[in-house]
């Protein structure tokens, strides 16, 4: 691990907030063109589905960042290298519990804008989150995070 003066990755928006604002601009057209696409059942099923599986990836998730004393609000400064868990999964799976969770809320509210505004909202956290973290993690721990970025994939 490098040693040094180490700044966070210089994000200032907490991620939640993009996909906050996908939900709430997904609400604006489905209130004037409404566009039903999965019955009940379908959609709960789905949706609650999603869910569910997004909340069993963030408390492992959580869990490990409370173990590690390391922040988990990515505004900060990193002080712990993750590597197992979730995290020998995907590089990312808080942000893959957060799109898991978006596209659940999208499908139980049967709104087809906030399930197409998905890929605007990954996009925007890929490029102003994701890429930040990353520089931000190889600046800090260097080889480390080399080699774990190099066997485990960005998203999944």
């Amino acid at each position: 691990m490098k040693t040094g003066a180490i700044s966070g990755p210089g994000i200032r928006i907490p991620p939640p907030v993009f996909y906050v604002a996908g939900l709430a601009i997904g609400l604006g057209p489905d209130y004037l063109w409404p566009t039903p696409f999965l019955s009940k059942f379908v959609r709960y099923a789905i949706g609650s589905a999603l869910v569910l599986v997004s909340v069993l990836i963030i408390v492992p998730v959580l869990v490990r960042f409370r173990r590690t004393r390391t922040p988990f609000d990515v505004r900060k400064a990193a002080s712990a290298l993750i590597t197992d868990g979730p995290y020998r999964f995907s590089r990312n799976p808080s942000y893959v519990s957060l799109t898991l969770l978006y596209l659940g809320i999208g499908i139980v509210l049967n709104n087809v804008w906030i399930i197409a505004l998905a890929v605007a909202v990954v996009l925007v956290i890929d490029l102003w989150v994701v890429r930040r973290e990353e520089q931000h993690l190889a600046a800090k721990y260097g080889q480390q995070y080399q080699r774990y970025k190099a066997a485990v994939r960005r998203w999944l």
